[in-house]
C-alpha cells in the first residue's frame, strides 16, 4: 500500500475511531470512579485542566481495540489486574492533558494515532512525552 492510500484510509477511519472513543468515553464517565486525592495531585502536576472530570472505570477486560489501558478524553478504561496503579495513571493522565491541550478526541486521536502509524508506538513523540511526564512526577 502506497503512502498515499494509507493516508486516504487512515482519514477515512479516523471518524470512526473517534466516535467510538466518544461513546466508550461517556461510558466511562458516566460509571467510573473520580481521582483518589493523590491522583488528583498528579493530575494537577501534569497539568489536566479538568481534573475533576476524569474518571476511572475498571474493567475485566477492555472492549475493542484492547490494551491494558486506553485513555478516552477524561475516561480512562483500566484492567481490574492494574486497577489503581501510580504509573499507569500517572501515564494516562498525561494523555488527557494532551487531549486537553489539542482541543479534543479528533484532534488527539488525529496526531496520536498517525505517529504511532509513521513513526511507530514507542517513538511517537505524544508517547514519548507521557512516558517522560510519568517520570517526571512519579519521581517527586
Amino acid at each position: 500500500m502506497n503512502e498515499e492510500s494509507l493516508l486516504a484510509q487512515f482519514e477515512m477511519l479516523l471518524p470512526l475511531a473517534a466516535a467510538w472513543a466518544t461513546e466508550q468515553g461517556q461510558k466511562i464517565l458516566g460509571e467510573g470512579l473520580p481521582l483518589f486525592e493523590r491522583e488528583l495531585d498528579d493530575a494537577h502536576a501534569i497539568g489536566v485542566h479538568h481534573s475533576n472530570r476524569v474518571r476511572l472505570l475498571r474493567v475485566t477486560t477492555i472492549p475493542r481495540p484492547s490494551q491494558p489501558q486506553l485513555t478516552l478524553g477524561h475516561g480512562i478504561f483500566i484492567r481490574s489486574d492494574c486497577w489503581r496503579d501510580r504509573l499507569l495513571i500517572v501515564h494516562e493522565l498525561a494523555h488527557s492533558a494532551q487531549y486537553e491541550r489539542l482541543d479534543g478526541i479528533l484532534p488527539f486521536l488525529r496526531r496520536y494515532l498517525f505517529e504511532c502509524l509513521t513513526v511507530g508506538y514507542s517513538t511517537a513523540p505524544l508517547e514519548l512525552e507521557a512516558i517522560a511526564v510519568t517520570a517526571r512526577v512519579c519521581a517527586e
